[in-house]
């Protein structure tokens, strides 16, 4: 039984998933039962990476939802609309629905999942975060048996790209940039990337799935990497760290009421070099997911790009097609592969949550100005691991300290006491550490 798939989008992505549906041989057998029966594009008169028929292509996306031949629409054009509205539209229409869009599924992953369970269809996301790392399905079926005490990882292929830079060359920040953008790897815009969005959209999804309810995609704090100073990198590389752009997701408790609390972040983090995450170089994305009884296990590989994104699409697309093979029934989705929020969960208050810390101070170079500055740690009660005075410039030091786990409150009430020094001239920058 050939199966008809409609595909919305033929960009990087939507090319790489009309390659490996017009060339089955090698694949799975059920590849070579997935025809590609209308394909939406903005321009009929540019050139196409892949050979298809004129009869294939449209400029209307509508058409292509609405086609009785397409019975599985794949929706990989991006942004917010018209894309959640073609979702919906073909949900709608009883078909099923798979998507690499992470910012329409963050946003509005509640209403479309609950417009999927009631007209009896999936909607797959595995290409929406990681690119090509299968982690939507594992958190869904193969981890479902444990208490996932974190998530975390580098979930944004360009940001690691600049950090490693950064890291290993000693560069600026905006030279490495100016370098992604030559390279491709950054957009012409990078805010999205550099500025946290798209690894906070990310870790929404994630959280979603590994503890069972959503959180608002607009109340995760979200730190990018765009006033990051170089000399906090290589700071941070003389006292035994990595700097990443980690986004996490952990489980603090769970309320009276049943609520599940959480403290979900997008941040420049210090991973000491024995990390899991820290050897995680270049473009390349790593999820590491802790749990009960399961221990710490590792995704990791590439995190974008045509190959990788278009083989998480066309892996939904076929457990999609094998389900419909085997005769499932229509209406009865399996609850694994179909899986939507089974609790209540919220955002802890930030002040309340507990971290390590990265501070770097700009002091005047006067005799007993570290002691002072432990003072204030001390009566605020921080605890610190280290903190060391590094030589500044004309005639000012720069003293760094990374402190003990603490309330992020007494953290703060720390400096606030520090900045009123007199000595101290600016707190230059702050930073978690793992």
């Amino acid at each position: 039984m050939t199966i008809g798939i409609g595909l919305l989008g033929l960009g990087t992505v939507g090319a790489g998933v009309a390659a490996i549906l017009s060339s089955p041989e090698g694949r799975h057998p059920l590849v070579g039962q997935l025809a590609l029966r209308r394909v939406a594009v903005r321009d009929l008169s540019r050139p196409r990476p892949v050979d298809l028929a004129p009869e294939v292509l449209t400029t209307n996306p509508e058409a292509v939802v609405d086609d009785p031949a397409v019975d599985i629409v794949v929706e990989v054009m991006g942004g917010l609309e018209p894309a959640r509205s073609l979702i919906l539209r073909a949900i709608a229409a009883g078909k099923s629905v798979v998507t690499a869009n992470k910012a329409v599924i963050a946003r509005y992953g509640e209403e479309i999942a609950a417009a999927a369970a009631a007209r009896g269809v999936y909607v797959l996301i595995e290409a929406a975060v990681g690119g090509g790392i299968p982690i939507i399905e594992p958190l869904k079926q193969s981890l479902g048996g444990n208490r996932l005490q974190r998530v975390s990882g580098i979930i944004n292929g360009t940001t690691n790209y600049i950090l490693s830079r950064m890291a290993e060359e000693g560069a600026a920040y905006d030279a490495v940039l100016a370098d992604a953008q030559r390279l491709g790897y950054a957009e012409a815009d990078p805010a999205a990337d550099v500025q946290g969005g798209d690894a906070a959209d990310k870790i929404a999804i994630l959280t979603g799935l590994a503890y069972g309810g959503s959180v608002p995609r607009a109340s995760i704090p979200t730190e990018g990497i765009d006033r990051l100073d170089s000399r906090d990198v290589a700071y941070a590389a003389q006292l035994g760290f990595v700097v990443k752009l980690l986004a996490v997701a952990q489980h603090l408790g769970t309320a009276d009421d049943g609520t599940e609390l959480l403290d979900v972040r997008v941040h420049p983090t210090l991973l000491p070099r024995q990390h899991p995450l820290a050897g995680v170089h270049g473009v390349n994305n790593a999820i590491l997911v802790e749990g009960d009884p399961v221990g710490q296990v590792m995704f990791y590989g590439p995190g974008a790009g045509a190959g990788p994104t278009a083989s998480a699409v066309v892996a939904d697309i076929l457990n999609i097609a094998g389900i419909r093979q085997v005769g499932g029934a229509p209406g009865q989705l399996d609850p694994l592969l179909a899986a939507g929020s089974w609790r209540l969960c919220r955002l802890v208050d930030g002040s309340r949550t507990r971290h390590r810390n990265y501070v770097r101070l700009q002091t005047r170079d006067q005799a007993g100005v570290i002691g002072r500055i432990g003072t204030c740690f001390g009566d605020a009660g921080v605890s610190l691991q280290s903190i060391v005075q590094f030589e500044g410039q004309n005639g000012a030091a720069e003293i760094v300290a990374i402190t003990h786990e603490v309330l992020e409150q007494h953290f703060r009430t720390a400096l606030d006491a520090i900045e009123a020094l007199a000595e101290v001239e600016a707190v230059a920058a702050c930073l978690r550490t793992l």
